[in-house]
């Protein structure tokens, strides 16, 4: 219901509620926020960029709106906002740019980066000075009027409980952009994430839930627009209700948004839920140095964090530029309605928030109990989805993980750092990657969350893949452009003795070990895992740990190495690990572990810690320095735990040996207690990860455990209890002297 802008005859007063463009079947309803405003055009534009300027009568609460009878869904528009232009106060107001809709659902065109989307003057000194009252109308984006109506036909959420969740963090384009199945004209857009093939890879895989990075309307920015490069990460946002355009292979005004559900009906109706990562804490407009293409025209001082002392400044907190203002209240309130149409509208199932910590800025130190936090708590809709922090910025005491409210879940840092530490044989490591693979109960306990709350990674889109974590001491970021400047240059990262590429098959032998390991580990940690996309089959950025800029082959999945048979191997890998966590609850227990890292009777213990001689670990063993092997046993038995029927969860008991060291190293089985026979189902020394063979063990029967190695063993005959503690035996018969030699030969030495 496209109309000639020429065929305009009335304005209504319409309503103030809600924000933005809305069509309603006859008409379309406008309505933008502006405090500081003098007067408030809303402006029509049709496909010639000719332009029909109405100006809006009706001021509500700082709300100006009008309706319009005869616009309807394709009708694109924009703002032009009269007011204050008074940059040392704050106040940026310019009626020459046209404005996108901050609440528009769709987009049209692009920013081209011309010098009349800045209202200053470019060539001018200092920067930032001067005045450019150059129209930007036909260089800027345009808002587009959309149809909401979409038949859902049925849809239900899967809402996977948390426990059973596996989450795949994944880029709409790059996960399609060379997968061979998927047509062309679909590769890189959300139809393309839709295609039945790379459904059933998630499935066949067994992931529960997608994480796609930013989806929100972004823009490419000029700088990297001048080296030739582009923004694919897409973590510039300025639509904030808006699909990215790009990512559609309808471009239809308004095409973005049916695609997008239609993509989110597929993964619904495949029982996998969608996460989406949003920037909520700063916008593409960058500092005061960057274009006026909506917020900052629109009532600057409202929407960001100005610097107290200097107004003409942003405070940035993200290291973009600027600050979204989390105090002021209807910057608060476009969050909040953003988040709840992409749950309503969109029916998304969830959000991973980028940069979280600066949500919780309202003063300067981070307050975890920020009115925003409030807002999301209180909220019937947002509070009802999966709800996951990144838990830092580059601020003051931006570090926050462990210190999000009870909904929240949040991107474990610290399992990240000690996993890679431990497996690259760092020492000190023992006692704090036991309270990661268990839960990271000090971080998450002590205010009434669960282990789920711990979203463990070894990797994720910024930094090493899995594959180059294992290949590269050192980032190789050459192609981005800033001389090798970008990216985490501590990385935690080991590449076993050769940078990069080698032809040395005991390397690359070790390197795949070392990739199982990791797998292992993350995978049968307690808490919520989340697989960066191609890590399961080997993919590599060639030491680049900053794709951010690089919309190539370099970011994008590598699907030819599923046909190559050392790779593929690591898939299979991966697809049998997530079986065994999805058919053994007691790798993903809803509660924490009770019995503390010491304990006393093995019966009533849920785990239990023990050296590879087989005993209990003592506080000795645990402040060990060198401390590079353990051996954790998990008791099905005891999990006091209900599923969603309501039946109680009993589940096999499992051993874990972990082996760090550069040398062999002979574990002992515990004795009878805590079972009498053991299946090894694991063995990451094997080329697919696990024997070929059935492999029985006996109680108190040993197991070389070959260097940096990781074996995961089933009980298959339960305990026989033939006395008290008896798995205790051996560890109050030692002299001091002997137990301190015994544990120097049980751990290995320091690695140099």
């Amino acid at each position: 219901m496209t109309s000639s802008i020429s065929s305009y005859t009335q304005q209504w007063p319409g309503s103030s509620y809600p924000l933005g463009s809305s069509f309603d079947g006859a008409g379309t309803n406008f309505a933008i926020f502006s405090d500081i405003a003098e007067k408030v055009e809303l402006c029509l534009i049709d496909e010639d960029m000719n332009e029909v300027r109405i100006e809006l009568e009706e001021e509500t609460a700082h709300v100006w709106h009008c309706y319009l009878p005869t616009v309807g869904p394709g009708q694109r528009y924009g703002y032009r906002i009269h007011g204050p232009y008074d940059p040392e106060n704050g106040l940026r107001c310019d009626p020459s740019k046209l404005l996108v809709d901050p609440y528009a659902h769709s987009f049209k065109g692009g920013f081209d980066g011309h010098a009349s989307l800045y209202s200053y003057d470019i060539d001018a000194e200092p920067a930032g000075s001067g005045r450019n009252d150059e129209d930007s109308l036909g260089h800027t984006m345009l808002s587009v009027v959309i149809n909401p109506y979409f038949n859902w036909k049925g849809d239900r959420r899967p809402r996977t409980p948390e426990t059973e969740t596996v989450i795949y963090e994944t880029h709409v384009k790059g996960m399609t952009m060379t997968h061979p199945d998927v047509p062309e004209h679909l590769r890189g857009t959300y139809a393309g994430m839709a295609h039945p093939s790379v459904i059933k890879y998630f499935q066949d895989l067994g992931i529960t839930a997608v994480e796609l990075l930013p989806v929100h309307q972004f823009l490419q920015d000029d700088r990297l627009r001048n080296l030739g490069l582009r923004n694919y990460w897409g973590y510039n946002t300025f639509g904030f209700f808006a699909p990215q355009q790009d990512y559609s292979s309808d471009r239809t005004p308004g095409g973005a948004v049916a695609e997008f559900k239609s993509m989110v009906r597929a993964y619904h109706a495949a029982g996998i839920e969608v996460i989406l990562d949003v920037v909520y804490n700063h916008t593409a407009e960058g500092n005061h140095l960057g274009p006026t293409i909506a917020f900052r025209g629109i009532d600057n001082p409202a929407y960001y964090r100005l610097v107290d002392e200097d107004k003409s400044k942003y405070m940035d907190y993200t290291g973009t530029g600027n600050s979204l203002n989390v105090r002021h209240p209807h910057s608060l309130q476009m969050l909040m309605d953003s988040l709840r149409y992409w749950v309503k509208e969109m029916r998304v199932d969830g959000f991973r928030f980028d940069l979280a910590a600066t949500l919780a800025r309202e003063l300067d130190d981070v307050d975890k109990l920020a009115t925003f936090f409030d807002l999301v708590q209180q909220d019937p809709v947002v509070s009802q989805v999966k709800l996951i922090a990144e838990p830092w910025d580059i601020g003051h005491d931006g570090y926050q993980v462990g210190n999000f409210p009870p909904i929240w879940s949040e991107w474990n840092g610290k399992y990240r750092d000690t996993v890679r530490d431990f497996w690259r044989g760092e020492p000190a490591t023992l006692g704090e990657f036991a309270s990661r693979l268990t839960g990271s109960s000090d971080l998450y306990a002590n205010n009434g969350r669960r282990p789920t709350a711990s979203i463990n990674f070894i990797t994720a889109h910024d930094g090493f893949t899995l594959r180059d974590l294992v290949s590269y001491n050192e980032k190789h970021n050459d192609a981005n452009g800033e001389d090798g400047r970008d990216g985490e240059s501590h990385n935690r990262s080991w590449n076993h003795g050769v940078e990069g590429q080698t032809d040395d098959e005991d390397i690359l032998r070790l390197r795949r070990r070392q990739q199982r390991n990791f797998l292992t580990t993350l995978l049968l940690s307690q808490g919520t895992p989340m697989i960066s996309h191609g890590d399961e089959m080997g993919r590599s950025q060639d030491g680049n740990n900053n794709v951010y800029c690089q919309d190539n082959e370099i970011a994008w999945m590598d699907w030819s190495l599923l046909n190559m048979a050392k790779p593929s191997e690591l898939y299979a890998f991966t697809k049998r690990v997530i079986a065994i966590r999805r058919n053994h609850p007691v790798f993903r227990r809803q509660r924490f572990f009770s019995g503390g890292p010491l304990g006393a009777d093995v019966r009533e213990r849920d785990v239990a810690w023990l050296v590879p001689s087989g005993r209990l670990m003592t506080q000795d063993d645990w402040d060990h320095d060198f401390g590079k092997a353990l051996m954790v046993y998990l008791n099905g038995n005891a999990i006091t735990e209900r599923d969603r029927s309501g039946q109680e969860i009993k589940d096999d008991s499992f051993i874990m040996m972990f082996n760090a060291h550069d040398e062999e190293i002979e574990f002992r089985l515990p004795t009878k207690d805590l079972g009498v026979k053991w299946q090894l189902i694991v063995d990451t020394a094997f080329p697919g990860g696990y024997p070929k063979e059935d492999t029985i063990h006996d109680a108190e029967g040993t197991i070389l455990v070959q260097p940096r190695s990781t074996l995961v063993l089933k009980q298959t005959e339960p305990p026989v209890f033939e006395s008290a503690n008896s798995s205790l035996v051996g560890a109050d018969s030692h002299s001091e002297a002997e137990a301190e030699s015994e544990s120097e030969s049980e751990f290995g030495e320091q690695e140099q």
